[in-house]
């Protein structure tokens, strides 16, 4: 769940909570500048890069909401000499008692991608666990309504995987933003194909993957040149997916390369 959806419901709940949050950095750090945690009690939410300096941060959080102290806080630490850290840099840290007022300019974090993802069978269930951990926006989409989990092993699905059920779901591609992500990996062949076909022919796609065989991929491809789909679209169809070198088929493992395969994509990185 997002930070600032945990914030409003800790909130809501009349849980008293210290944001910490880090404003500065200098050398090789955790994390970066803006990166935010929430520290109650007896919870806390988000890291700020984890070992001994997250230990220092909730501790000091805590003995904010202890004492009561309402006053806003700052906190330097050089990580070798002040924590034993191997990063080497240096980070300074706000402290401040959350108020409602905070929950409105809370900073919103634009979503890694947008990805539509089609298929609800054993592949397409271990992708979205992993997706339900990020920060992205997903339409899940099968025509089959009992084939989703109605639970991700214990809490509900989280609000950035939306399910989308029915007949005739290449419909859905048209609901996509521009340069949205596709994963194509339902139960049939032909619905993979008129899937992928639709997505092809709008052509402003950010990713399209299809699941399956490099087989599989050339009796695609041979189908989308004869109903003349343009070369150029036809080669950026990614089949199999995947980064390469991960060896395994089981669909926790599919899904782990793949997901790194997104994020890969949407960072820029890819080689």
């Amino acid at each position: 769940m997002q930070l600032a959806l945990i914030a409003r419901e800790w909130w809501s709940a009349g849980v008293a909570v210290v944001w910490v949050e880090v404003r500065e950095t200098q050398g090789s750090v955790p994390r970066e500048r803006g990166t935010r945690m929430l520290v109650s009690a007896q919870q806390a939410a988000g890291t700020i890069g984890g070992g001994h300096l997250e230990l220092k941060a909730i501790a000091l959080a805590r003995e904010m909401l202890s004492s009561g102290d309402a006053s806003v806080r700052s906190l330097h630490l050089p990580l070798g000499p002040a924590l034993g850290q191997c990063c080497g840099g240096a980070v300074t840290l706000h402290f401040e008692r959350l108020q409602e007022q905070h929950l409105n300019a809370w900073p919103t974090e634009a979503p890694l991608f947008h990805l539509q993802l089609y298929g609800a069978g054993h592949v397409g269930r271990a992708i979205a666990r992993v997706l339900a951990t990020l920060n992205v926006q997903v339409d899940w989409v099968d025509e089959r309504e009992d084939e989703f989990p109605l639970t991700l092993g214990g809490p509900v699905w989280p609000a950035h995987i939306r399910k989308c059920v029915g007949e005739g779901v290449e419909a859905e591609v048209r609901h996509a933003p521009a340069g949205a992500f596709y994963l194509v990996l339902t139960h049939q062949h032909d619905l993979d194909l008129r899937i992928t076909e639709t997505i092809l022919r709008r052509g402003d796609f950010g990713f399209l993957g299809l699941i399956g065989s490099r087989t599989k991929k050339q009796k695609f491809i041979h189908r989308f040149e004869e109903r003349g789909i343009a070369p150029a679209l036809i080669d950026r169809l990614v089949c199999p997916i995947g980064l390469p070198g991960i060896a395994g088929k089981a669909p926790e493992v599919i899904a782990v390369a793949v997901v790194a395969q997104l994020l890969q994509r949407a960072t820029g990185r890819v080689v």
